[in-house]
């Protein structure tokens, strides 16, 4: 590893410990020539997903752009980031543990739906008027009455 201080190419590993429940490895790591200490992360490699759009172009899916749409919805509510952050966490690890390397989006869409719905309605409507591109206020109704029985 090389370090980030000098770019020595030699390190030694001080401490390891598990990081993120488990799915990765943190190292604290010392340069052998200038013996500053920085941390490094192992993770397992994935195989790459890829998101199948609604007019069906395909792009590798991006875990910064599934919180930057719940960012969006839970804008001026109190949602704690690091909650948004386990929900995304959640649906990629979901999504991993799926046969398909290919997702539709309307599926990524219904999990994040499913999600919201249980930290904040206010964050599933509005993620939801998007996400189903509600045409008039009538299906947005629908939506709000739909969510009033089930509570």
């Amino acid at each position: 590893m090389k370090c980030p201080f000098c770019a020595h190419p030699e390190s030694k590993v001080v401490d390891s410990r598990p990081a993120d429940e488990g799915s990765s490895i943190r190292r604290r790591r010392e340069c052998l020539a200038c013996h500053k200490r920085f941390t490094t992360y192992e993770t397992m490699e994935s195989l790459p997903l890829v998101v199948i759009k609604r007019d069906g172009r395909r792009q590798a899916f991006d875990k910064n752009k599934l919180m930057g749409s719940m960012l969006k919805s839970c804008e001026k509510r109190s949602v704690p980031t690091d909650t948004l952050e386990r929900i995304a966490d959640e649906i990629e690890q979901a999504l991993q543990n799926e046969l398909m390397r290919e997702i539709p989006s309307t599926q990524i869409g219904e999990l994040v739906m499913e999600k919201l719905r249980d930290v904040d309605e206010v964050s599933y409507v509005r993620f939801a008027s998007v996400y189903r591109q509600f045409k008039d206020i009538n299906t947005f109704m629908d939506e709000l009455n739909k969510l009033l029985k089930e509570r």
